[in-house]
């Protein structure tokens, strides 16, 4: 973590590989996407963000525009020293806009993340995408048939808050977590060309929430990468963790189907089948009332929230990994950099310290100044900026986590 979050640092815009254009949505939406490849793994991926880039100083008047009232001095964020520095947002638009331009966003990330690795997307055998709130109930089957995907290519929407991208990856390598009577998509998937990732518009999700630190956290954002399982990423240990958050200290409001039941020893997931090659994983959340889309509870809530789950997720996840590692032989072996979800520096770094209590001591790196909480598409984007450091048969931990709550946690080696 030796990045200074404190320094004013370039917008997402800016960096040099970053190809942006004008959508022709409305008025004109921007939108950019970085490719990244790393040909020694064959491995690739693209990320980007889509609408308007504010600083952390333009910030509060979009977001006093938003509560149609001037946010007060007293509630403006420390956000650089979260680690936050920009983030996306798109205007007010009407449902037919949005879908369009999420759309379209979706189906050029799709494109773009193919072209990083070097497929065609007829030979693309599935797509897994992790959303907060979609902003249609069948957004992965669209956007797959508009950016020109075959249509029996295995389409996975998979709705678990912040930790979508990473419950995606689980369920792309680990067959362990087959429902029965479900398919069981790591078989199915294993060796074939997979694009996984998260696609979050929270700006759109946000647009009607009045809760101040959620207007001023959560932005666009999204990235893809391509795996095929069991050759250029393997699975050596992992887990999948949900506790429901009785509490209701982030309270998420649920647009995609669920039945809303719970039932002692059951599943807060609910696994359906979303069209003939489309599944749905559907997470119960605590929502809010009063049709709010999201409450929180502050951020000594967040850390509450996530951290001693948490840790206790990743330390087991480090005990499988270590007796794996001793029955191979390379008893002392250590992972040599772990991917989580960038909910907030602040979160991560009391994380890490707990976890070294643990003797869990995980290189944790912090890239993502310039965009904000961009929820299931922050793990997605931390590994794309990390891809090119590397190496084949380097060991990578991803520590995924988000409302509800739920956490996947995988240890992985790589090329």
């Amino acid at each position: 973590m030796s990045e200074n979050i404190q320094q004013e640092l370039p917008s997402f815009y800016e960096r040099p590989n970053v190809e942006s254009e004008i959508l022709p949505i409305a008025q004109g939406i921007k939108i950019g996407i970085e490719r990244v490849t790393n040909k020694a793994l064959g491995l690739g991926g693209a990320y980007g963000a889509w609408g308007e880039n504010f600083n952390n100083q333009a910030l509060p008047e979009f977001v006093g525009t938003r509560l149609g009232a001037e946010l007060p001095e007293s509630d403006v964020m420390n956000l650089s020293e979260l680690g936050f520095q920009h983030r996306h947002h798109v205007p007010d638009l009407s449902a037919a806009d949005h879908l369009e331009l999420e759309l379209e966003v979706g189906a050029r990330l799709i494109r773009a993340a193919a072209q990083a690795n070097g497929w065609e997307l007829g030979d693309v055998d599935g797509l897994l995408v992790g959303m907060s709130a979609p902003v249609s109930e069948d957004y992965v089957a669209q956007i797959a048939r508009r950016a020109g995907m075959r249509e029996d290519a295995l389409k996975v929407s998979v709705h678990k808050a912040c930790d979508g991208s990473m419950g995606a990856l689980n369920l792309a390598i680990n067959p362990d977590l087959a429902v029965p009577g479900q398919m069981n998509v790591a078989e199915e998937l294993a060796g074939k060309k997979v694009l996984v990732g998260g696609i979050e518009g929270l700006s759109r999700f946000t647009s009607h929430a009045r809760d101040k630190n959620a207007l001023q956290l959560f932005g666009n954002g999204m990235g893809l990468f391509g795996v095929v399982p069991g050759e250029n990423m393997k699975l050596l240990a992992g887990r999948s963790h949900e506790n429901y958050d009785q509490e209701g200290l982030l309270q998420v409001r649920m647009y995609y189907p669920h039945s809303k039941e719970m039932a002692p020893g059951k599943s807060l997931l609910e696994v359906s089948q979303a069209g003939s090659s489309h599944i749905r994983v559907a997470g119960m959340m605590h929502e809010p009332q009063d049709g709010l889309p999201i409450v929180m509870a502050g951020l000594m809530g967040m850390v509450k929230l996530f951290v001693r789950s948490g840790v206790e997720v990743v330390t087991d996840v480090h005990l499988q990994y270590q007796a794996l590692m001793e029955k191979l032989g390379q008893s002392g072996r250590e992972i040599n950099v772990a991917i989580a979800h960038h909910a907030n520096y602040k979160i991560n770094l009391l994380k890490a310290k707990q976890l070294l209590k643990e003797g869990v001591q995980i290189p944790m790196p912090w890239l993502l100044h310039d965009f904000g909480n961009v929820s299931a598409a922050s793990c997605a984007i931390a590994f794309l900026r990390q891809l090119q450091e590397i190496n084949p048969g380097d060991h990578v931990l991803f520590d995924g986590f988000g409302a509800g709550t739920y956490y996947d946690v995988m240890a992985v080696s790589m090329g």
